[in-house]
Order: C-alpha cells, then sequence, then structure tokens
C-alpha cells in the first residue's frame, strides 16, 4: 500500500493536489513511463530500463539528503517532484548553499489532454509544499538552459536567475525564489 500524502493542496480551478514519498518498487512502472517519455529529455533519464528507473529512485529513497515524491491530482499520479539538499547534493561546489535552501525538481506526467495551467498548478504546488517546511527560506533550481518552457514558469513563482552554471550533465540556469519572492507572486505581502 502506497504511503498516505505529506502534503495536499487545493486549486480552486483544477481541484486537489497531493504529495506522497515514492515508493520505488511500487511506482517504478508509472515513473518509467514519465522519465522516458520524449517530453522528459531534460529529466536525463531517456535511455533507462524499468530496472534502472526502480535502482535510482531507490538510491534517492536511501539518500539522507535527497528524496522523492509522487504528486497526485484528485487522487490520481500525475506529476514528480524530487527535493534535495543542496549543501550535499547537485550544486556542492557550484552554489554557496546558505541554511534554509532546498533544491527541488518537478515533472509532469505526459499527457495527450493538456489541462490549461496545469503545470504551473503543478509547480505552486511544490512551492507551497517545500515553503511549508518553517526552516525552508529559498529554493534553488537548476534547470538545463535549453528547457525555455520551464523557465518562464520558474518566473511566475517568483525565481530568479543568478547565473549559468556548467554541471556534468548541462549547463544550467541556477536560480533562486525566497519565501517572500514565492508568497509576492500569490498577492501574500506578510
Amino acid at each position: 500500500m502506497s504511503a498516505a500524502p505529506v502534503f495536499t493542496r487545493t486549486d480552486p480551478a483544477l481541484g486537489e493536489f497531493a504529495l506522497r514519498p515514492v515508493d520505488p518498487a511500487a511506482d517504478a512502472p508509472v515513473l518509467h513511463q514519465w522519465v522516458t517519455h520524449p517530453k522528459a529529455v531534460f529529466w536525463l533519464m531517456q535511455d533507462c530500463d524499468l530496472p534502472a528507473v526502480e535502482k535510482e529512485f531507490a538510491r534517492i529513497d536511501a539518500d539522507p539528503h535527497h528524496d522523492a515524491f509522487l504528486g497526485l491530482h484528485n487522487g490520481t499520479p500525475a506529476f514528480l517532484m524530487e527535493r534535495y539538499d543542496p549543501a550535499h547534493r547537485e550544486l556542492v561546489g557550484i552554489h554557496p548553499a546558505r541554511p534554509g535552501d532546498i533544491g527541488m525538481h518537478f515533472l509532469t506526467a505526459p499527457t495527450g489532454t493538456p489541462v490549461h495551467g496545469f503545470t504551473r498548478a503543478v509547480l505552486t504546488t511544490v512551492m507551497e509544499m517545500l515553503f511549508a517546511d518553517p526552516g525552508v527560506q529559498r529554493v534553488v533550481v537548476e534547470p538545463d538552459t535549453r528547457n525555455t518552457a520551464v523557465h518562464s514558469l520558474n518566473e511566475a513563482v517568483g525565481f530568479e536567475i543568478v547565473r549559468t552554471v556548467s554541471l556534468p550533465s548541462k549547463d544550467a540556469y541556477l536560480s533562486t525564489c525566497t519565501r517572500d519572492q514565492f508568497l509576492a507572486t500569490r498577492g501574500d505581502r506578510r
């Protein structure tokens, strides 16, 4: 049986979004479909077979500085989010992580029937989950410079590009979003 959601948000237009921890063995088949789909080219798992996907998510599950969450939309698997500590993963030696920094990746499932505003609702849910932790002050991302679709979404929720960085698998826009920047995009000026 899958784990219970650890975070839930209701979008006024699109319904319920929830996140639960990935179960590497049980979720590998659906995750394999998503990460090997042409839409997920920037996820860098295009050539992975099912056992490789399960192994990767088992590795993440065992890592104290990295975890993965399956996102549900109205109860159906619809997106993936990874959260990591940038002081220990991904950006070590590239980004001077501060206390309160958290790294993030997200992926929406491929679909033949796109829903207007869905990906932004997913990203808003992810950001709300991350900032629900009072210790998180800033979210750090490093999307591929060629991933133009995600750059506008990131900007819409408050991310600012800090600089271009060279990572082993890509050139990326190191971008950050503080709690206040995110809240400002939500109309909350606390």
